[in-house]
């Protein structure tokens, strides 16, 4: 499952290389879509969850092929056994407690992922930012010590759930710092914050990103992802309805 997560739980926090003249928007754009390029990828992970003042703590195994197909099983004892899959453009979950598989659909995708700051609905979304927005470049600012460039992307169909996005890609790296995701109003919704990336194949990734959904007070989430392998064989079996009920 592509988080973007920016994977699934993967993902737009990364560019390959480093900018030492002002880009075009759209190359600039391409590169982000160029860092979420893999075959496959499988990556254990946590997903940090405080809220209110609580502090929950999801322990998963994750699995993802060419920013389409997912799955993702739950292994902390609180929620051992919960199972997601993507495929087809379509969400299912598997819960232990009613041993059912139900797909999420609808008004259920704007809500929260176990109680996570990201809905069902940012999970599923595979297509790449230059197919659903336009670029503009809008200068350079400083974000938590680093030169950034500014994107700032409009949506090209009414149905985007965030019409507007502004991200900050550090000059030197190449990386994607922080993005923010908003409504047609103008107002923000949810801000995505990197934490730490590691080199894959000369490929800066994103291993450790924060995430704020601003409707929610006192919350934040922070995502982990370790023991990453990229581009290696992943059985057709793992992303298949009978996977989520085995």
């Amino acid at each position: 499952m592509k988080i973007r997560v920016c994977a699934s739980l993967v993902v737009l926090l990364a560019v390959s290389s480093v900018y030492g003249q002002t880009p075009q928007a759209a190359e600039l754009l391409r590169r982000v879509d160029d860092n979420e390029i893999y075959t496959t990828i499988e990556y254990e992970g946590e997903l940090i969850i405080e809220y209110q003042n609580k502090r929950f703590v999801k322990v998963m195994k994750a699995w993802a092929r060419e920013n389409s197909d997912s799955f993702i099983e739950f292994t902390n004892p609180e929620d051992r056994g919960t199972k997601y899959l993507k495929k087809g453009g379509r969400l299912y979950v598997y819960s232990p407690d009613i041993e059912e598989v139900m797909l999420i659909s609808g008004h259920m995708l704007k809500e929260s992922m176990m109680g996570s700051d990201m809905s069902y609905e940012d999970t599923i979304e595979n297509e790449k930012l230059s197919a659903r927005y336009d670029p503009a470049l809008g200068g350079s600012e400083w974000w938590n010590g680093r030169d950034c460039w500014i994107l700032d992307l409009s949506a090209k169909k009414k149905t985007e759930s965030y019409p507007k996005q502004k991200l900050w890609i550090d000059k030197e790296t190449g990386d994607c710092l922080h993005y923010e995701l908003f409504a047609l109003s103008g107002a923000k919704l949810k801000e995505y914050t990197l934490h730490r990336v590691e080199v894959f194949g000369g490929r800066r990734f994103p291993v450790e990103i924060e995430i704020r959904d601003l409707l929610r007070k006192g919350s934040k989430t922070t995502m982990i992802m370790r023991n990453v392998l990229m581009d290696k064989p992943v059985a057709d079996s793992v992303f298949s309805q009978r996977n989520l009920s085995r």
